[in-house]
């Protein structure tokens, strides 16, 4: 008796789940959009010294230690404002003036910031406090290897006593 008076509840109800199934696929998907992508902040006008700084920024590849690998572009949009490419991922970097005369560029929303001096460039990531690729040259930074001084003479005698003079002369 159950069995039977249950039975035209499970046939509308099956009847009901199949019809679901079958309406148009832009009725079911218009719940499940996908999320727009994300569109990049404006970014803000530099201020002179850090345009000035960005002059100095070393652009193109740069070979990284571990065989790792740096990209530094010019932002295609905003003068003063870099790309950098680093393990497949893209960072919008801003120059920051420096007391040291390091080229500094930050991007202050993932805590990244690139360093680069005379001779080679690292990323760090400022959140962490860790460094995530080091030893980075650009052709720029690559030191001509200085030749070996000429061969003097050293006198033994003369070298010695002049080695002595600031000693006598502290007394």
């Amino acid at each position: 008796m159950f069995l039977s008076a249950s039975r035209p509840l499970v046939l509308a109800l099956f009847g009901a789940a199949c019809l679901i199934g079958s309406l148009p696929a832009g009725a079911s998907t218009a719940a499940k959009k996908k999320p727009a992508a994300p569109v990049e902040a404006p970014l803000a006008d530099l201020a002179p010294e850090q345009v000035a700084n960005a002059e100095r920024v070393h652009l193109g590849d740069q070979d990284c230690e571990f065989r790792q690998q740096v990209k530094v572009q010019r932002h295609q949009a905003k003068d003063g404002y870099f790309h950098l490419n680093f393990k497949g991922r893209q960072y919008t970097m801003a120059p920051e003036p420096t007391t040291t005369g390091a080229v500094r560029l930050e991007d202050k929303k993932n805590g990244l910031v690139w360093i680069q001096i005379a001779n080679k460039s690292m990323l760090m990531n400022a959140r962490a406090g860790q460094r995530l690729v080091d030893e980075c040259v650009h052709p720029n930074q690559k030191m001509p290897q200085a030749a070996p001084a000429p061969a003097v003479p050293v006198d033994p005698v003369t070298s010695a006593v002049s080695a002595a003079e600031p000693v006598a002369q502290a007394r």
